[in-house]
């Protein structure tokens, strides 16, 4: 899910490398066609364009019945950045944003979680953000979703531990994308398509539960979460 985003069609190239037939699902699917047959013909792995719509929770289990096949791997990279300033005052956008990376993504894998364990294997993968990890002032609103989906894709993994399927957490931190685009990004702390995409597939392969695609962002979360709130609440983070 959200083949149509960088991060989406660099996994789907890592993992058709690899021989894993590919199920590219976004909405306007049609528009993909080129991304199929480029993989399709590249990797010689069958490859199918599927119309989804995270926030069209309804059709989500219309969905899965049109799947050719119950993947071995399901990764989902549905999200939206948002503006936290207009979000703030117009609660559509906020709307939106909330449920683009929590209650969308959060419903679709849960229904796949519900196959995978009838089934008695596989992976599922969630895209989520440090920006979860605790709430600042200048993206509260997208961290806060990201935030719950952590928590579900963390409740998720608990759950099917036993039941052979496995949960994997990613956090990316910042990555130069078309949604990060004309953000003033630091070099440094600033991770590739590619690399985020190798990151999961090492972490599948490995049955990882949490990964931070740049190490650092562990040790930089983890002082923010250490700061005393009447400390932090003065921050400007």
């Amino acid at each position: 899910m959200g083949a149509r985003s960088d991060i989406g069609e660099a996994v789907a190239r890592k993992f058709a490398a690899l021989g894993h037939p590919i199920q590219l699902a976004a909405r306007q699917s049609e528009t993909l066609e080129a991304q199929r047959a480029d993989l399709q013909l590249r990797y010689s792995v069958p490859v199918t364009l599927l119309e989804f719509d995270a926030l069209l929770t309804e059709s989500h289990t219309r969905f899965l019945a049109m799947l050719p096949e119950l993947p071995e791997v399901a990764v989902s990279i549905v999200g939206l950045m948002g503006s936290q300033e207009r979000s703030e005052h117009d609660h559509l956008l906020a709307s939106c944003v909330m449920r683009s990376n929590y209650e969308g993504p959060a419903n679709i894998l849960a229904l796949l979680a519900n196959q995978f364990e009838e089934r008695g294997h596989g992976t599922l993968v969630g895209l989520s953000s440090v920006a979860g990890e605790r709430g600042r002032a200048t993206n509260y609103i997208y961290g806060s979703a990201k935030a719950g989906f952590t928590a579900f894709l963390s409740g998720l993994r608990n759950r099917l531990a036993k039941r052979g399927v496995h949960v994997v957490t990613v956090l990316p931190g910042y990555v130069a994308t078309k949604m990060t685009e004309g953000m003033n990004l630091p070099a440094g702390l600033t991770a590739q398509p590619n690399e985020v995409a190798e990151a999961i597939v090492l972490a599948v392969k490995r049955k990882k539960d949490v990964i931070y695609v740049r190490r650092f962002w562990y040790l930089i979360m983890l002082i923010i979460k250490l700061i005393p709130e009447r400390l932090f609440k003065g921050l400007r983070l």
